[in-house]
């Protein structure tokens, strides 16, 4: 099997010794959806950022059969895309078009090819003629889509998303489903909302206090009730709903 991402005995501290991630082990395969879920503190948000090297610890990630390191991070970021959790931190240009331009831009494309890429970003998160508009006029869950479109842009053979579905109303969320359900390549989403992994993912890693305890298929994991409770977190509402009219 191919895989996109490999993770092996991954550990990390923080400055002031706070340890956050142990012993991490974490296989995934070449464009399969997989979700991590895990209680606010659990380490979620720290695991992403080692995925394209904002963090860097003791180099035990493979990205695309490269050891992820100091002098591969750079060259690793074309192929992985991260989109934050506030799209604000993405989003820094004057309109849609040149945030969605910046990455292509930087890869040296003509500006055909840039337009291109731009426009087909636009259209895979559903935001056509957006494109000469200001970022700041945008409402949040428009501005949660031109953040992935700035990552859609650099064709990524990878998609890491840090809760992309928080804070948005019920249609805003179900866009973003939707975008993230018809994208091709390898998707991983660290997530609050199990009821999205338990429609677009194919795996789930429960990550708790920095471990991950269970890895499978979110069907089953998230509607063990014991491990729900032990990582503190809930069967989704769907399976509960399902589970009283079996």
């Amino acid at each position: 099997m191919n895989y996109s991402v490999k993770i092996k005995n991954l550990s990390y501290r923080y400055p002031d010794g706070k340890s956050v991630l142990k012993n991490i082990q974490l296989r995934i395969a070449e464009n399969e959806c997989i979700g991590v879920v895990g209680a606010n503190g659990a380490g979620k948000s720290t695991l992403l950022n080692h995925l394209n090297g904002i963090l860097l610890s003791n180099n035990k990630i493979t990205i695309a059969q490269k050891l992820l390191n100091k002098r591969s991070a750079r060259s690793i970021r074309k192929i992985i895309g991260v989109v934050f959790q506030n799209p604000d931190d993405q989003l820094f240009s004057a309109t849609v078009f040149d945030d969605i331009a910046f990455g292509p831009l930087n890869l040296g494309l003509s500006e055909k090819e840039v337009k291109d890429r731009v426009q087909t970003a636009l259209q895979a998160v559903g935001m056509n003629g957006y494109a000469e508009t200001s970022p700041f006029h945008l409402s949040f869950g428009q501005k949660k889509r031109i953040s992935i479109a700035t990552v859609l842009s650099m064709n990524p053979s990878i998609l890491v998303l840090d809760e992309p579905t928080s804070n948005l109303d019920p249609a805003g969320r179900r866009l973003i489903a939707d975008i993230l359900k018809h994208q091709k390549m390898t998707r991983i989403i660290a997530t609050h909302d199990l009821e999205l992994v338990l429609e677009i993912c194919t795996r789930v890693a429960v990550i708790h206090h920095g471990r991950i305890v269970k890895v499978g298929k979110p069907r089953t994991l998230l509607k063990n009730k014991k491990l729900m409770c032990d990582c503190n977190l809930e069967v989704p509402h769907s399976l509960r709903y399902k589970h009283h009219h079996d």
